[in-house]
């Protein structure tokens, strides 16, 4: 069981993507700091792909457990191969918000009336099939 916790420490906190925003879980900021506490050794996906092998190996001897190893190896495979590609782990840091400025963020009204269709096809089409 402490397996099982250690492995839902390390998997529930997203990590920052290269590009585009991530939507951080519920909660995720307290075990994002857990996470960080514990440096490279969680951050880097080589020792997670370690790290799950070696849990998927004693679970491998029980056919109760079967399951969970098939899980464990498939998540090791995935990690080895982000790892690969250069990835790790990045926390979720939270922008301050800025305030908006009173007059410096009203826009102008727009100088050009809103495109309208032709008067002919403004007039309402009688239904057909009725």
């Amino acid at each position: 069981s402490a397996a099982g916790v250690l492995v839902c420490l390390l998997e529930y906190p997203r990590s920052k993507r290269k590009r585009g925003s991530t939507m951080e879980r519920c909660g995720q900021k307290y075990l994002t700091a857990v996470v960080k506490l514990l440096g490279p050794l969680t951050r880097n996906y080589y020792i997670r792909a370690v790290l799950h092998a070696a849990l998927a190996v004693p679970a491998g001897f029980l056919l109760s457990t079967i399951l969970g190893t098939v899980c464990l190896g498939i998540a090791s495979g995935i990690y080895l191969l982000a790892a690969v590609r250069g990835e790790e782990w990045r926390p979720i840091e939270q922008k301050p918000r800025e305030r908006p400025q009173g007059g410096g963020t009203m826009k102008l009204p727009p100088s050009n009336p809103p495109p309208r269709p032709p008067p002919d096809a403004r007039r309402k089409q009688p239904e057909v099939g009725g």
